[in-house]
């Protein structure tokens, strides 16, 4: 036994500690990092059709103007 298992304060026993929200079920760390990820994926995705799109208007103004 450790010295923290045999320390009480005026008698008390151990009591657990109030739950703050006793009906909500546990967050699993994966399924949160699964859609971190894919969101990741997304906004990349997404950056990269704009950048594309921005580069395709750039070319286009370009070879209009040198006409």
């Amino acid at each position: 036994m450790s010295v923290t298992d045999n320390i009480r304060f005026n008698g008390q026993e151990k009591r657990e500690q109030p739950k703050v929200f006793p009906g909500v079920s546990r967050v699993d760390l994966n399924n949160l990092m699964k859609k971190l990820k894919e969101e990741e994926k997304k906004t990349k995705r997404n950056s990269l059709v704009v950048s594309a799109a921005a580069l395709s208007a750039i070319a286009v103004l370009g070879i209009i103007l040198t006409l």
